[in-house]
């Protein structure tokens, strides 16, 4: 007779996996479980939190159309230092070149820096110090008109 903690164990551990049949023979008993994997009703994401809204006038909204966008090459944690305590790589009015860093997105554990691509004047920083950034999220807005 199989002790019955062990059958609660393996049910359990053969619920949890891929399994799809097991099969155990032990002291003259035969023990077989199969398994059918249940259709599930498809994954509905929860709305996201909303942490910052802002109105555009118009006119500063065809403003900003003009303007570069640099955005997050990845998936990520937006730094505007190279470390806790150290100063922010560029603010809002500095002058730009390309290659230059504007940013740290920590990626996996690895730091992965954004340069500018133009040459131009720090308009914007559209993102928080620490807030997770997605893939091509604007980032910063630059004036190339300088």
């Amino acid at each position: 007779m199989m002790d019955k903690e062990f059958l609660k164990e393996l049910i359990g551990l053969i619920k949890g996996s891929d399994i799809k049949l097991f099969e155990l023979e032990q002291d003259g008993l035969r023990l077989r479980i199969e398994t059918h994997q249940r259709e599930l009703p498809q994954r509905v994401e929860a709305p996201r939190e909303i942490k910052h809204i802002e109105v555009i006038p118009p006119s500063q909204e065809l403003e900003e159309s003009k303007l570069h966008v640099i955005r997050s090459p990845l998936v990520g944690t937006f730094y505007r230092s190279p470390s806790p305590g150290a100063p922010p790589f560029v603010e809002v009015g500095d002058v730009v070149s390309p290659g230059q860093v504007l940013c740290i997105i920590e990626a996996l554990k690895v730091m992965n820096e954004v340069e500018s691509d133009v040459r131009g004047r720090i308009v914007k920083i559209l993102v928080e110090n620490g807030e997770t950034v997605e893939y091509n999220q604007p980032l910063f807005l630059i004036d190339t008109n300088i």
